[in-house]
């Protein structure tokens, strides 16, 4: 069961100015929430990196670092707006420690699309229900918003992010890309390795 917030929209624009937030029950009766990211977060997501040594490792050829944090909060894929990006965390209930964080830009690339540059959940949560119901929360939310596309991408070879995307019904529509010199904002690793991009119509 899922309750996403009614999103409120500018007129014209349809901008969302409410604050992003649903709480989620999953399948097996697990209470989770979520809710967009504040500074108190910070200590939560740092331990969540942490403890997703495989994910980073995958994802960057080197276990999570500072930097990998400062990314987080300062990356934005170039001709997007800073407005339009969010930081989501996902907790266990509506006051338990990170359990996930999610890093999404509305309208991009094009007005009617959200791009998902992360998402992550802690790694006792993988395989379970948790990021299928968490996931289905918020496609409801976009949808609701005027959302019709969303995109995502997984680092070549990471196979649980590429099943995940595709129990989802993403479709992947080109082969790797090789990493270029920057990703979003920042800097590309040296160990980086190539991308796979997917894609989600939703209707």
């Amino acid at each position: 069961m899922t309750e996403p917030n009614e999103p409120i929209t500018e007129p014209m624009t349809g901008r969302l100015t409410e604050p992003i937030t649903a709480t989620i029950t999953t399948a097996d009766g697990r209470p989770f929430a979520v809710r967009e990211a504040g500074p108190e977060d910070e200590p939560g997501v740092l331990a969540l990196f942490e403890a997703s040594t495989a994910y980073f490792e995958a994802a960057t050829g080197l276990p999570s670092g500072p930097a990998d944090l400062q990314s987080l909060y300062y990356s934005l894929p170039p001709g997007a707006d800073w407005q339009d990006k969010r930081i989501l965390v996902v907790t266990e209930d509506t006051g338990g420690p990170v359990a996930g964080i999610i890093d999404a830009v509305l309208r991009f690339p094009t007005p009617d699309a959200c791009a998902v540059g992360l998402f992550l959940l802690h790694p006792g949560l993988w395989g379970t229900r948790v990021g299928p119901a968490v996931a289905g929360a918020l496609l409801a939310r976009a949808t609701a918003s005027g959302i019709s596309r969303v995109t995502a991408t997984v680092p070549a070879g990471w196979d649980r992010g590429h099943r995940f995307l595709a129990s989802l019904s993403f479709r992947f529509t080109d082969p790797p890309a090789p990493a270029g010199p920057t990703t979003a904002n920042r800097s590309t690793g040296p160990r980086e390795p190539a991308v796979e991009r997917a894609e989600l119509v939703i209707r």
